[in-house]
């Protein structure tokens, strides 16, 4: 045991220091290492992030949501997008009367412009909406209040500031009450809605206006076709229920025959988050795509190295071997070497990915989560690494014949 120790302790020292001996060449040597397991921390964190965001933003958009689109259409056989919406207010309406699993309903029309108040101005988008939009979205107001009935049916000049619009235009805090133009059309600010933050796309859902769709629609848009109609079933178990309804109901409104291709279609909130989670998981794999084939050529780099080495200290081992060292001992004293290497490599790119993780994300404002089961795990890659391609050039000098070797020059 003592003497096992002793041969244990001599093939650290001496492999520590060729290592040292070669200090330029040994830090190369484990670059590959060092990018490889710096680009599996980075893109797990990147991917980790990103469905971090991907979740809040698909929580942010309410309970149980439903959106209900244009479609594409068929003209003279051909099947394409259809520009001009076909859905209308009473479509919107007879969802909510008809469609028993449907809770909330709300026509939405869109457009942008530049808002004025007072000497300030800002560029953002206007969306209007029915009374049930705030449940829908699960979207209140901090301050003030949403507008109402009326306000919908008359088509009053009202409306509801994002709070990025609501600081940008009023940086004192005194928004509700006071009169902004948009599109030269002057609105009352009835309240200020609370702040939901950026979405996952890095856009700022904050930086809205909304109004009454029939204002937006007669005042700003001058059109009554509907650019989407947003819904929210009764529960989360009748998602699926309320769009069966939704789909028959307006197949039936809008006249298409049994089998024939629908002029609208429609969006769940589990849609979306899987659709999102298609694309984030995509995005991981090319990444880590990236980081495998770096480590792969950092072993590779590590082989070729020692290879080189054992050409290099072929007589050393053959001495050795002359004065009692086993082949076995030769072996571990190259393998620790690699091993040693990739380890080395191994925590200065733990160190890396992480520093550039953190930069990247308060450069770009980029949600990054750094995992510790990933730095663990990219960590525990680089030593098999080390052990994998370091096994080949170890069992090679393991093999060298003492006399050969001592001969070699």
């Amino acid at each position: 045991m003592r003497n096992t120790m002793i041969r244990l302790g001599n093939i650290t020292v001496v492999g520590l220091k060729s290592i040292a001996r070669n200090k330029l060449r040994s830090l190369l040597t484990a670059l590959g290492v060092v990018i490889g397991v710096a680009c599996v921390i980075v893109s797990v964190a990147i991917g980790a992030g990103v469905a971090a965001s991907v979740s809040e933003m698909i929580n942010s958009l309410g309970s149980n949501f439903i959106m209900i689109m244009p479609g594409a259409m068929t003209q003279g056989g051909a099947r394409m997008f259809g520009t001009n919406s076909t859905l209308t207010e009473d479509d919107a309406w007879a969802i909510a009367r008809e469609c028993p699993a449907v809770a909330y309903v709300s026509p939405q029309s869109r457009t942008s412009g530049q808002i004025v108040a007072g000497e300030m101005n800002w560029s953002t988008q206007i969306y209007g909406v029915g009374i049930d939009w705030p449940n829908i979205r699960a979207w209140n107001v901090s301050d003030g209040a949403f507008f109402g009935e009326g306000d919908i049916r008359s088509g009053a000049k009202v409306a509801v500031l994002g709070t990025t619009v609501a600081e940008n235009l009023f940086p004192n805090g005194d928004a509700v009450g006071q009169i902004i133009r948009v599109k030269n059309v002057p609105f009352r600010v009835t309240g200020v809605l609370e702040k939901k933050g950026g979405s996952m796309m890095g856009s700022d859902q904050d930086d809205v206006i909304i109004a009454p769709y029939t204002t937006v629609q007669k005042r700003l848009m001058g059109q009554q076709r509907l650019g989407m109609i947003i819904a929210s079933a009764a529960s989360a178990d009748q998602v699926q229920d309320a769009m069966d309804q939704i789909d028959t109901l307006l197949r039936q409104r809008h006249r298409i025959p049994p089998g024939g291709d629908a002029d609208f279609m429609m969006r769940s909130q589990e849609e979306i988050a899987r659709a999102n989670a298609q694309q984030v998981a995509m995005m991981r794999y090319l990444l880590l795509g990236i980081a495998i084939v770096s480590l792969v050529v950092g072993g590779i780099g590590i082989m070729n190295i020692m290879l080189v080495s054992v050409t290099e200290r072929t007589r050393e081992i053959g001495i050795r071997m002359a004065i009692g060292a086993r082949g076995r001992h030769v072996l571990l004293q190259f393998l620790f070497e690699a091993v040693t290497l990739s380890v080395l490599g191994g925590l200065i790119g733990v160190l890396l990915g992480v520093g550039v993780a953190k930069m990247f994300a308060k450069m770009a404002q980029w949600p990054m989560v750094i995992s510790p089961n990933a730095i663990l795990v990219a960590f525990a890659v680089s030593v098999t690494i080390g052990v994998f391609f370091g096994f080949y050039p170890a069992r090679k000098a393991s093999r060298l014949d003492p006399i050969d070797a001592l001969r070699y020059e």
